[in-house]
């Protein structure tokens, strides 16, 4: 059994929000500098903060311990 720090929930929620700007952004342009890179991150944080929608949790405790039991 693995312990689950107190706060990890949030943290899976800022991971997952780095996961979305680097595949919604990141990943799908090509930067030729590091200012190109950094105005589109901007833009892109401008946008999601514009409509931002919350991270909700979908699945049970059950359900995630099963999907892991398969492991």
């Amino acid at each position: 059994m693995h312990s689950t720090p107190t706060g990890s929930s949030w943290i899976n929620q800022v991971e997952r929000w780095f996961g979305f700007l680097t595949d919604q952004r990141i990943r799908r342009d090509a930067h030729k500098s590091v200012q190109a890179l950094e105005a589109d991150i901007r833009a892109w944080i401008t946008a999601w903060n514009q409509n931002p929608q919350p991270f909700i949790w979908t699945k049970t405790a059950e359900e995630i311990l099963e999907s892991l039991a398969r492991f």
